[in-house]
């Protein structure tokens, strides 16, 4: 049942969110008693701030309000931003992950931490050991955001903002290993 109804949901959900100007980023309905468990997720490119997620809250909550009988039962509903924690499964995750530290797991080979740079739509490019080299999404197990306590080596962003803009082409490592 939840699953039926988080498919009914799901687009209502989605349009009050990005109407609100931020995406969804995951979306579920969980049965919690008598009652339902509506968690949400939203994100965007330049993250998510708490007076955000009260205001995208509001919004879902209005649309659910406006939609009670598909929801037929009460409700909780939990907006939230994504934690770091969260894999970068997509191109935007990848995007929003600019300039910060990621482990990378590829399918085949060993995990590696590295920097990201620019984020395309089918790859990434990712300054590790010095050089850049192109991470395609569909080669990757598993991608998180390592924390980072100190700030980045300046020389790392100048490297990767200008990859970005094509002044070191030559420097960089094509392919991933």
């Amino acid at each position: 049942m939840p699953g039926e109804l988080a498919s009914r949901l799901q687009p209502i959900v989605a349009e009050a969110v990005t109407a609100a100007g931020f995406d969804l980023d995951s979306f579920e309905v969980q049965q919690a008693g008598r009652r339902q468990l509506v968690k949400v997720v939203v994100d965007a490119d330049d993250g998510v701030g708490l007076d955000e997620v009260a205001e995208v809250s509001r919004k879902v909550s209005a649309a659910l309000d406006e939609n009670d009988h598909v929801l037929a039962s009460a409700y909780t509903l939990e907006v939230t931003s994504p934690g770091l924690d969260r894999p970068l499964t997509q191109a935007r995750h990848w995007r929003r992950a600019r300039f910060r530290l990621v482990k990378v797991t590829p399918a085949d080979g060993a995990a590696f931490i590295g920097r990201v740079g620019h984020a395309g739509e089918h790859a990434a490019r990712v300054l590790e050991g010095g050089k850049i080299r192109d991470v395609r999404y569909a080669d990757v197990a598993k991608a998180v955001v390592e924390i980072e306590f100190k700030q980045p080596p300046a020389e790392d962003l100048k490297l990767l903002e200008d990859d970005a803009s094509g002044t070191n082409a030559a420097e960089t490592e094509k392919g991933s290993k």
